[in-house]
């Protein structure tokens, strides 16, 4: 079901507490290979490298999520958007905060216009 109206203080929190419990960012597109996971597009905490690395050159305990393991096909979304779904994830974990903040801070502005309103 799809939420209408203005977003709620608890709705706000509620989310908050969900980036709050993730692993701390920044995160970023890595691009990864090895025999197994073929080509792997993941997220992880550290930046990507260039080199392709295969395991054990990086460290899986930095991967935060998977968008693309060909060998064998564990993650390979149909419609092959798995490097913008890496990109979505990843800049999800910088965003998602700064637009809650953003939401809190108009619903200020717009309750101190009201009440300023309401005074005239």
């Amino acid at each position: 079901m799809e939420a209408t109206g203005p977003m709620t203080d608890e709705e706000l929190a509620e989310i908050e507490e969900l980036v709050d419990a993730t692993t701390p960012g920044p995160w970023y597109v890595r691009n990864l290979d090895d025999e197994y996971a073929m080509c792997l597009v993941a997220v992880g905490t550290t930046p990507d490298t260039g080199r392709g690395e295969r395991r054990p050159e990086f460290d899986h305990g930095e991967i935060v999520a998977g968008t693309l393991i060909q060998q064998p096909r564990y993650v390979d979304v149909a419609d092959g958007r798995w490097d913008e779904n890496a990109r979505f994830i990843a800049e999800a974990r910088r965003h998602v905060p700064r637009l809650v903040a953003e939401v809190r801070r108009l619903q200020r502005l717009l309750a101190e216009a009201r009440h300023d309103h309401a005074e005239i």
